[in-house]
């Protein structure tokens, strides 16, 4: 094969090349940003949740409500347990791993069900299995309606709240299944903790 020739191939690849750059990697980004802009802004920028213009966090990723040494803040509905990192760590996404004959996880779940129950004031039995186990993630936002119900009265005993009014709160924040059929009702811990601040700030 002739210099030339070699040449020429090298200067169609390059061309071939940096068209395709041009069409896939600046083109088409450039669309699907503008759809998703256009249609789904909230969702294109992270699905963020602001409070007096300033963001507090995203409904599609969980974040603790606990003090500087991890406890649990009664007036704030707690989110599921996490296995992320130090717990909701965004950058460390991932589970326990631990499998269901673990003697770790046992130890872990009989410890989360014991705090829950004595926080709560409720019978240890009665605590759902989501405020026991951390999701695959370790970053999800949600918890079961159950879940929810359950931290109602201690929420409205440390604020001073209406126990009939925390409740219809979370009733509100229940979020059906996807399309209708998949998965289960969830509630975001989140959005339910900016609303009952809300709610607190009306009634004090």
């Amino acid at each position: 094969m002739s210099v030339r020739t070699l040449s020429r191939q090298y200067g169609v690849a390059l061309r071939a090349m940096l068209v395709a750059t041009a069409v896939l990697g600046v083109a088409y980004t450039a669309l699907v940003t503008g759809v998703g802009q256009l249609a789904l802004d909230a969702r294109a920028d992270g699905s963020l949740v602001e409070v007096d213009g300033r963001a507090v966090g995203s409904s599609l990723v969980g974040q603790s409500f606990t003090d500087a040494d991890g406890a649990a803040l009664p007036e704030w509905f707690q989110s599921r347990p996490s296995a992320a990192g130090g717990g909701y760590d965004a950058s460390a996404s991932g589970g326990s791993n631990l499998g269901p004959e673990s003697d770790d996880l046992a130890a872990a779940v009989a410890e989360r069900r014991a705090a829950i129950a004595a926080s709560d004031g409720v019978d240890p039995a009665s605590v759902p299995v989501d405020a026991l186990t951390a999701s695959a993630s370790g970053l999800d936002p949600h918890v079961s309606p159950a879940s929810a119900r359950l931290q109602v009265e201690r929420v409205a005993a440390a604020r001073d709240l209406p126990v009939a009014e925390v409740s219809a709160l979370v009733e509100q924040h229940v979020q059906g299944r996807d399309l209708g059929y998949l998965g289960e009702p969830t509630v975001d811990v989140l959005e339910l903790n900016v609303a009952l601040a809300a709610l607190a700030g009306r009634v004090g």
